[in-house]
């Protein structure tokens, strides 16, 4: 055991910290899409396995078409937001349960990027193309600008979402996932405005789509696969670790949507430590899926048992 942690280099911790932070950045985007269907809408939705994937080869394609990388984030985006829209209607205009609409979604979108891409995956190199991100951008130089920039776009975006959800839609939207049917009985259309979450949700996770393919360098048809576990794993973690920091703020949906962020960076912080103690790597979703789940189960241990414990 000695010789064990004798054979672990710290300084390669180190060395990987930049990278999982700006990965944990990155995916914070499409975790704030989870947010707004998981808390926000209360809706089970599984489309981002498919629309990240999506989102990632439209990028990907009109890039390699000739296209800005900046512009193609937008058709990213829209296109995230098409698959959102899919979900929507399957579920409200013809019935289906949520989640079994944003599954079905989920596999066409499969084929659907196969055929957007022409095959499983397509690359795209920062040496030939000027891309808004890369893993070179990190160990480069000049590494803070790019770092700079992720936070940057992070707090536009939660600005832009604390805005949406302050007007009066966005509290339509956030009445809708509150209480479905005293929303209705207010006159509120809450199949627009879910099918209208969903496409806000999916948009996110398509931009990062986008940005995650450039930052890789690849667009993969498999790379959105477990992605709903990562966007859990950062919603979870940080309502676990900053549930009650804001709580007791007076911007606190701000700070929440912040701290999503913020989860997704110490998500990575301990895959990281992970990779770093030498465990397998093919275990790794099956590490996720646990990390998500105890801090799942967090919440309800302190209320069932902890609470018990202290009135006894």
């Amino acid at each position: 055991m000695a010789a064990y942690f004798a054979a672990l280099d710290p300084m390669t911790l180190v060395r990987a910290l930049p990278g999982n932070v700006a990965q944990g950045i990155i995916w914070g985007i499409m975790a704030l899409g989870v947010y707004i269907t998981f808390r926000i809408l209360d809706f089970a939705d599984l489309t981002v396995d498919g629309s990240l994937a999506t989102g990632g080869a439209v990028a990907v394609m009109l890039i390699r078409a000739g296209m800005n990388p900046a512009l193609a984030l937008v058709f990213a985006f829209l296109a995230g937001m098409a698959a959102g829209f899919v979900t929507g209607v399957l579920h409200t205009f013809l019935g289906i349960p949520g989640i079994l609409a944003s599954i079905l979604t989920q596999i066409g979108l499969y084929s659907v990027n196969l055929g957007i891409m022409g095959k499983s995956n397509q690359a795209v190199n920062v040496m030939q193309y000027k891309l808004v991100a890369s893993l070179r951008y990190v160990t480069g130089e000049g590494n803070w600008i790019f770092f700079l920039k992720l936070i940057l776009a992070a707090l536009i975006l939660i600005a832009l979402c604390y805005w949406f959800f302050g007007t009066e839609l966005g509290a339509s939207i956030r009445a809708t996932g509150c209480n479905e049917q005293m929303a209705r009985a207010q006159g509120i259309n809450t199949g627009f405005n879910k099918v209208l979450a969903l496409m806000i949700s999916n948009g996110l996770v398509g931009l990062c789509g986008g940005i995650y393919a450039q930052y890789q360098g690849a667009a993969d048809v498999n790379m959105g696969r477990g992605a709903i576990v990562i966007g859990l794993a950062a919603v979870i973690i940080s309502e676990v670790i900053f549930g009650k920091f804001c709580a007791h703020r007076k911007a606190a949906f701000a700070f929440t949507l912040g701290a999503v962020f913020i989860g997704a960076i110490l998500y990575y912080l301990v895959i990281a430590l992970v990779l770093w103690l030498k465990m397998p790597s093919d275990y790794m979703k099956l590490f996720s899926a646990v990390v998500v789940a105890c801090f799942l189960a967090v919440p309800y241990m302190k209320d069932t048992y902890f609470k018990k414990g202290r009135a006894k």
